[in-house]
């Protein structure tokens, strides 16, 4: 799993087997460390009818609704995005989406990540 900040925006990239392990399971986390801390990143299956995230402990969960979950393994949904109210006029572009091959020269170990729908750059 992967994130993405950038101002008010969040963005969360899965791999297959993720993909697969969330839908499923309901439940993914990932923690880089600082030696004297640690930020963690989640994403979480809920029964909310909205993509919503709390940032709580060092941690980022980002709820994602059963509904737009089931099946998605295996359609062609790339993913889901939300503008979350955060109640004083401002809000936080929630974005996840299936991890992509990357088409140009990369070390990163893609093997888990969707095939790129786009063949050619």
């Amino acid at each position: 799993m992967k994130i993405r900040i950038h101002g008010n925006s969040v963005r969360f990239r899965l791999s297959k087997p993720e993909v697969a392990k969330l839908e499923q399971e309901g439940y993914l986390e990932e923690t880089t460390d600082f030696g004297a801390s640690q930020f963690d990143y989640a994403v979480r299956k809920t029964v909310n009818n909205a993509l919503n995230a709390v940032f709580e402990q060092s941690k980022i969960t980002l709820h994602v609704p059963e509904s737009l979950l089931t099946g998605w393994t295996e359609n062609s949904t790339v993913g889901f995005e939300e503008n979350m109210p955060l109640g004083n006029g401002s809000s936080l572009y929630l974005l996840i989406e299936k991890d992509f091959k990357c088409l140009d020269n990369t070390h990163e170990d893609q093997s888990d990540n969707y095939d790129n729908p786009n063949q050619t750059c």
